[in-house]
């Protein structure tokens, strides 16, 4: 009776703690089309994924399961790829300046030796002042046979031209590989990867518009602060991307063209190209 008691006293302090804090969510989902280019692996996939974002007071909740269907070529391979993700992160705002973030990633796959896979992340984020920000996240990635360690520099500058908010981004990763064991799944790939990338997002009236490149190449990279992971063995030499969006009352509604060139590794197989095409909705309320 007396746990009870105390479970209901702890129940009733935190409806009355939520209920005065500052609480707003939205939800978003997006479908994905993938279009492979030269590959002796793969044909097209298509990708689904639905999340939510809650805010509560200085707390920020992120989640999205992603479902991911791609056409294998057979042979080498003997089946369909099918691929299941899990994405959370909890972020705390210490102050105006200082927050942090914790990231986890669950990857479920059917081909691959990343099945079950899981990575974890933690960072740091400063903000000088109310245009400029920085952010630390060390990821840590446990496969079978391997694991990487991901470290992301991330500085962000927001600035205005008349009735035009812009956002400049720049982005620094650094990769290192360690095998647990002799696998062919990571022969080819180098221990060490460097990659930098920059991002233009803008925002006039109810339009956005975002540009973004990585340059330097990269294997198993965890990409999009932690809502992508690209778990096969690709080594990406560039990225390019173009989107544009436009808001529906508290709706958004975006359409994203990303390019990309890679090397399957296993084979050393060059020159292949990677098209998506991702349609994404958000609702905010």
């Amino acid at each position: 009776m007396k746990k009870a008691s105390i479970y209901f006293l702890f129940l009733i302090l935190n409806v009355y703690a939520i209920e005065f804090q500052t609480v707003h969510s939205s939800m978003h989902s997006y479908i994905e089309n993938i279009k492979f280019e030269n590959s002796k692996q793969k044909n097209n996939g298509i990708i689904f994924g639905i999340g939510a974002d809650i805010h509560i007071g200085a707390s920020e909740y992120k989640f999205t399961y992603e479902k991911g269907n791609t056409d294998t070529k057979k042979p080498p391979l003997d089946k369909d790829l099918k691929v299941d993700k899990i994405f959370l992160q909890y972020s705390y705002k210490f102050s105006e300046k200082i927050s942090t973030n914790i990231n986890y990633i669950n990857i479920n796959d059917n081909i691959a030796i990343t099945d079950n896979g899981k990575a974890y992340g933690v960072g740091l984020s400063f903000r000088t002042n109310k245009k400029l920000s920085t952010n630390l996240t060390q990821f840590y990635v446990d496969y079978k046979d391997f694991n990487t360690y991901q470290s992301d520099l991330n500085i962000d500058y927001k600035f205005k031209i008349e009735n035009i908010k812009l956002k400049l981004s720049s982005n620094i990763k650094y990769i290192n590989i360690k095998e647990k064991q002799n696998n062919t799944f990571t022969q080819n790939a180098k221990s060490n990867y460097l990659t930098y990338g920059f991002k233009v997002h803008s925002h006039y009236n109810s339009w956005h518009f975002g540009m973004a490149s990585y340059f330097g190449k990269r294997a198993f990279a965890i990409m999009n602060n932690g809502f992508k992971i690209q778990h096969h063995a690709m080594e990406f030499e560039k990225t390019f991307s173009i989107g544009i969006g436009k808001t529906f009352g508290k709706t958004i509604v975006r359409l994203q063209h990303i390019y990309q060139k890679a090397i399957e590794l296993p084979i050393q197989n060059r020159d292949v190209k990677i098209n998506n095409t991702r349609l994404i909705i958000n609702y905010k309320w």
